[in-house]
């Protein structure tokens, strides 16, 4: 392999952050028309490197290489003008522009040197949307109005816009269903074949093994290995991931037998705004009932209508046997209900606040003294336990939640609920975009709480996921539950089967 062959190299990129050594000395190659995957736990540095090599950060020490030649990035505009486009993890779009205005943003389309073209954009930007194989995306439309998958594929669609020599795409298919995952593969190759690099961040190994070339593996914001696909196989990345070998599986013990179990929520044909209709489910103690089911199935929408997040038409809620009346989330708070949202950033975490404030914020009636003062002793006492007992990776209670990582992050959402010591607790895709190290810690934890005696409704679009971990499956489709499924009585192309037909009857208990 000759030195033309080599599109990007970075040579001991090193960035520090308060308390944190997110990168470094990271050299890395990447080819001209190669897919390289990069895989590593949440705070391993994958995305720290990737903001470099798009120009949203400037490296401390080090240096990239861009065609052979020496550049330094002054900011995305540069490293786009140069050929590096990059899908970021959190999307990036104006919710108050278009579509076609966004795929455009920054380099609009211009009559008369001054008019705005719409037309011309709009034309763009359906070509752009097209080339992708979506259809039901009007470059007109508001992106505040599109469903989070579909957000991604504008941002894709943006991306592809630019031309890019190398396409920087990390974690582009997190919000994406089965169907828009195959299709965006397909464009990957595409890509490829019309000799674009593709950078390609994904905990998801099946992805990975399909689509990449090569694969490098980071941990701890070192570079460990890059290898041939044909090399690597997922439990030999993992283990250089986490540093050693590493047992992926759960075994847990299901339930069998619900005759004598209590029932702790009950929901009686209840309808969310116009989202879900007529939906009925018993939730028993101790037991992980799965919810699944396509991108706006109503999943979400249920659970947010439960704990008071939307609006109820209709419909009865029973908590421990008795009606509830939750017109606001304090009232499912009280009742002994936590929800850990599906959006971290923006319903989450309290991004700008510490981890000692994001965990303890729903408990602080048990953490003060006298006249409602806070004891502070007793708070910080309160996260060092939960940050020791979920092995959260920060310098200190005081870090800004910023500065975790996204797995991190979601065990500090997950920590302040665990504080409160729900009896129910929904969880909406709790795993999303982490990686697989902190995603087996989540799932021993779903585990643990469930023999403790808590109630858990586990949201989860991976259909492995809900059946390593769910006692009952139950099964969403256009608003409607469609069916609901024993852990021994189910598998994927039985709950496939459920999202797709008409009508289903419901798999019930005896």
């Amino acid at each position: 392999m000759g030195a033309n062959d080599i599109l990007c190299s970075t040579h001991n990129l090193t960035k520090t952050f308060p308390g944190v050594v997110a990168l470094n000395r990271v050299s890395l190659e990447i080819r001209r028309s190669e897919v390289h995957a990069i895989v590593g736990e949440n705070g391993a540095g994958k995305s720290t490197l990737m903001n470099l090599l798009s120009g949203v950060y400037q490296p401390d020490e080090g240096h990239i290489e861009f065609e052979g030649k020496p550049v330094k990035l002054k900011d995305p505009k540069h490293a786009r003008e140069l050929g590096i486009a990059m899908i970021h993890q959190e999307l990036s779009l104006s919710p108050y522009m278009s579509v076609a205005e966004n795929i455009y943003q920054g380099r609009m389309l211009t009559k008369r040197g001054f008019w705005l073209d719409r037309k011309s954009m709009n034309a763009g930007a359906r070509e752009y949307l097209d080339r992708l194989n979506v259809r039901g995306i009007d470059p007109k439309t508001l992106v505040k109005e599109l469903s989070v998958s579909q957000k991604q594929l504008v941002e894709i669609a943006k991306a592809v816009s630019q031309g890019p020599k190398m396409l920087i795409m990390d974690e582009p298919t997190s919000s994406l269903t089965a169907g828009e995952i195959s299709t965006l593969l397909d464009i990957i190759r595409a890509l490829k074949a019309e000799g674009v690099s593709i950078l390609f961040i994904s905990h998801k190994f099946e992805e990975i093994m399909e689509i990449a070339d090569r694969i490098t593996v980071m941990r701890d914001g070192s570079h460990i290995r890059t290898l041939p696909k044909e090399e690597a196989t997922i439990d030999g990345l993992v283990s250089m991931m986490v540093g050693r070998e590493f047992e992926r599986k759960l075994h847990r013990q299901f339930i069998t037998d619900y005759s004598d179990r209590e029932v702790v929520l009950e929901v009686r044909n209840l309808y969310v705004e116009d989202k879900v209709k007529n939906a009925s489910f018993k939730l028993y103690k101790g037991e992980v009932l799965g919810l699944t089911g396509l991108v706006g199935s109503g999943r979400t929408e249920l659970l947010q209508g439960i704990f008071g997040m939307n609006r109820v038409v209709s419909g009865t809620v029973l908590v421990g046997g008795k009606p509830a009346v939750i017109r606001h989330p304090s009232d499912a708070i009280k009742l002994g209900i936590g929800l850990v949202p599906e959006n971290r950033k923006e319903q989450g975490a309290f991004l700008h606040l510490s981890v000692l404030d994001n965990m303890t914020m729903v408990n602080l009636r048990e953490l003060t003294y006298g006249l409602n003062f806070l004891n502070n002793r007793k708070r910080r006492s309160k996260t060092r336990e939960y940050v020791d007992a979920l092995a959260v990776k920060t310098p200190g209670i005081s870090q800004i939640a910023v500065n975790l990582s996204g797995g991190n992050q979601q065990k500090t959402i997950l920590a302040r609920w665990l504080m409160n010591r729900p009896q129910i607790l929904f969880l909406d895709e709790p795993t999303h975009g982490i990686d697989i190290g902190a995603k087996t810690e989540i799932y021993r934890l779903i585990d643990d709480l469930v023999n403790q005696g808590v109630s858990i409704v586990l949201l989860s679009s991976e259909l492995p996921e809900v059946l390593t971990l769910c006692d009952r499956i139950m099964v969403m489709h256009n608003g409607e539950i469609r069916g609901t499924l024993k852990h021994d009585e189910a598998d994927q192309v039985r709950i496939m089967s459920l999202t797709v037909k008409d009508s289903a009857e419901t798999v019930k208990l005896a």
